[in-house]
């Protein structure tokens, strides 16, 4: 009997991540930096996801993006239950999981011929080469002419020093007898007994051993599946754009826009360097090696279709954009490869407080001033970097935005029913960008209250106490879980109202919400105000304490 697995950690669930580079908005705007046509946001369009994990990204894609059907498979039966579950509480009628293999997915009844997206985050690099070549044979048949892949894997040039560490710790597991997180423990013990006996290969490879060293705070069900699969390939650029050249698709750019930009990735040495380079796969590969690239993610397209200047200048103009952080008018601070990205707060500050009070068009910004006496180079400059950063988000078109709510609200309101049980789901969907805001578990049960009627921040803070002391459950608080109520209380009720004053105005202005009529009027009064700033909070997170049953 074969083994279904094909060599990948199947003894732990993967995690319930989403993954914001996957949203289509972000996709196309990616594109429109490069200067091409891809329009996600209207008609009727198609989305497949392979290897999608716990399907947690698709599930939230298609509650905010109704206009998109979505296709998601995964080899792991646990994971596609519990996905179709998701969808069925969510009443999502545009995903569709299914269990199968790399080999036989292209078999499968009632896929559409060919898809508008074709995504893979995580996957690559995790399977084997058998199921590598059914990836790029899959996206040749099934992508559609202008179609884009994402596809996301661990780089060579940062991992391949780590090459021989990872071989040790897999060999080292699989020699040990048991649960698979014991052996993950297992094999790094014996690591750093390697290490601490003065094995040359630690010394001579600090990045190595800093790697290893990194694993202490890792979580081991992560770990296994970065690191313990049978299969494991970080990838040189040019081998993957050859592959994916083979399916007569060519490179676009990186899915993170802050990789357009080399003046806050490169110095001017490495870009005059670069410069010399005329082939773009080259150039690729050599910024890897020049920026240590650990992790790409990658857009490529299957025939480019660029913008003529005014064309693009015009599509600038149409974005709408959404705030998707608080602001009230501080110095914003964000930082990238080479340290902290000099901007400049006089640019930044009438921008995001022009979005603190709703969603708007570039054109609209620059019609009320916005942009002050920016170049339109400074200004798209500036967009790039406060999108990549996410400080920002493209949105989608205002038309249909009420059945886009609907849809969102239901999906939220199952999303935050399951945060009374576990804080395993950590992002709403927005209706407005079309993508997820994160939100923490004590976050949903505060909307999970107000969705309930209840109007102040303590009777939210009541409810979510009630919820985590029914299961035995403390807050934890600078490494201390807080053992009488009234400190837990304390702890929630400060958090409550932070969430009221900064995160609440936020997700009222990204249309997250849960379905509830008694709490329409007062939303609308949110939406309405500016975003103010967040309450001070406790100097460490707030984190769960859970008691033993005994």
């Amino acid at each position: 009997m074969s083994d279904w697995t094909s060599g990948y950690v199947a003894d732990l669930d993967y995690s319930h991540d989403f993954f914001r580079e996957m949203t289509p908005s972000l996709m196309a705007f990616s594109a429109l930096s490069k200067g091409q046509k891809q329009r996600l946001d209207q008609g009727r369009l198609s989305y497949c996801e392979l290897g999608c994990g716990q399907g947690f990204t698709s599930n939230l894609l298609a509650a905010a993006n109704p206009h998109i059907d979505f296709h998601a498979m995964d080899f792991s039966p646990s994971h596609i239950v519990g996905a179709q579950q998701l969808a069925l509480d969510a009443a999502l009628d545009n995903v569709f999981f299914y269990e199968r293999s790399f080999a036989d997915f292209d078999q499968q009844d009632g896929l559409p011929n060919q898809f508008d997206v074709i995504a893979l985050h995580g996957v690559m690099s995790w399977v084997s080469k058998e199921n590598q070549s059914l990836v790029i044979d899959f996206i040749g048949k099934r992508l559609k002419p202008g179609g884009l892949v994402y596809v996301s894997y661990n780089s060579l040039a940062a991992w391949a020093s780590a090459m021989p560490l990872r071989r040790i710790l897999l060999d080292r597991a699989d020699q040990a007898t048991g649960q698979l997180e014991g052996r993950v423990e297992d094999a790094l013990e014996f690591a750093n007994t390697l290490e601490q006996a003065g094995a040359r290969y630690f010394i001579d490879n600090p990045s190595a051993s800093a790697r290893l060293g990194s694993t202490k705070t890792m979580s081991r069900t992560y770990l296994a599946h970065e690191l313990f699969n049978a299969d494991w390939t970080p990838f040189h650029f040019g081998d993957i754009a050859g592959d994916l050249g083979q399916a007569k698709l060519n490179f676009l750019g990186s899915a993170n826009v802050l990789e357009h930009l080399d003046e806050i990735s490169l110095t001017p040495k490495q870009i005059a360097l670069l410069a010399q380079e005329s082939d773009p796969v080259r150039r690729e590969a050599l910024r890897d090696v020049l920026v240590n690239e650990q992790f790409r993610m990658d857009l490529f397209v299957k025939g480019s279709l660029p913008y003529q200047q005014r064309g693009a200048v015009a599509a600038w103009f149409d974005m709408p954009l959404a705030l998707m952080t608080s602001y009230s008018g501080g110095v914003l601070k964000q930082s990238w490869r080479l340290g902290e990205i000099p901007l400049d707060h006089t640019q930044y500050e009438p921008i995001l407080s022009a979005l603190g009070k709703g969603p708007q068009t570039v054109r609209q910004l620059l019609n009320d001033g916005a942009f002050g006496e920016m170049n339109w180079g400074e200004i798209t400059r500036l967009l790039t970097i406060l999108i990549g950063t996410g400080s920002l988000s493209p949105c989608l078109p205002q038309d249909d935005l009420e059945a886009r709510r609907q849809r969102c609200q239901a999906f939220n309101q199952a999303v935050c029913s399951r945060a009374q049980d576990s804080d395993t789901l950590g992002f709403l969907a927005s209706p407005v960008t079309g993508g997820g805001l994160a939100l923490d578990r004590f976050e949903q049960l505060f909307l999970l209250a107000l969705g309930e009627g209840k109007e102040s921040p303590r009777e939210w803070a009541d409810l979510a106490w009630q919820i985590l002391s029914s299961q035995g459950q403390r807050v934890q608080l600078d490494g201390r879980a807080l053992e009488h109520p009234e400190e837990n209380l304390a702890v929630l009720n400060a958090r409550a109202q932070a969430f009221a004053s900064r995160r609440l105005p936020l997700c009222e202005a990204l249309g997250i919400s849960l379905i509830s009529t008694s709490q329409d009027d007062q939303a609308a009064g949110h939406a309405e105000g500016d975003v103010t700033e967040q309450m001070p909070k406790p100097s460490e997170p707030v984190q769960l304490h859970q008691e033993s049953a005994a």
